[in-house]
């Protein structure tokens, strides 16, 4: 099984992915963007906000992901996948910035994936208040520095990627204690 722990940044999804990493020790662990060698570029290319061009940026994801699937997710088939992130965040991102057509965005994912999704994603969901805590506990990055307004507008543009590509969606408020929030995921996988 194929599934993927989405949020806002410092929802919680390394931990639970630890969590989850425990209960299924022969899990195969992986991350967009970031996972291969060249997506490990092209991660730090985005984090450091330097693309002036967001589709630009968006293209970047594609690339990514199109590696990601090539390199991790294909050879993999049959196994427990577990990721953080996937083509949904990919999808909320660009969905923010407004500048390609959301039939267009799920077109060049497709092609990106070859129709390759996560079978459940789980949305790790933050309040505001909670949002803007967590980020004055932490040296920001490019994309934090956007500010608590964005972030929340990608966690409610993750909410409708996922409709848009067609893949189970599963909210789960992230306030909650880290193993009530682990064992959440837990029964959603077994269902």
């Amino acid at each position: 099984m194929y599934i993927a722990i989405e949020g806002i940044d410092t929802a919680g999804k390394s931990t639970q992915i630890t969590q989850l990493s425990k209960q299924f020790p022969d899990a195969i662990i992986t991350k967009e963007p970031g996972a291969t060698e060249v997506g490990h570029k092209i991660r730090n290319i985005v984090l450091s906000a330097k693309t002036n061009s967001k589709k630009a940026e968006f293209l970047l994801f594609l690339a990514d992901r199109a590696e990601h699937i090539k390199e991790i997710i294909e050879p993999n088939v049959g196994k427990m996948i577990i990721s953080d992130r996937s083509a949904v965040s990919g999808v909320a991102y660009a969905l923010t910035q407004g500048e390609i057509a959301k039939e267009d965005l799920v077109k060049l994912n497709n092609f990106a994936t070859n129709n390759n999704y996560p079978q459940k994603v789980f949305l790790l969901k933050l309040t505001k208040e909670e949002l803007e805590y967590r980020l004055s506990k932490k040296e920001l990055d490019g994309i934090e520095l956007r500010g608590s307004e964005y972030l929340l507008k990608i966690q409610n543009a993750i909410i409708e990627a996922a409709k848009l590509l067609n893949i189970e969606l599963i909210e789960i408020d992230a306030t909650q204690k880290i193993e009530v929030i682990t064992q959440k995921i837990l029964i959603n996988i077994n269902n």
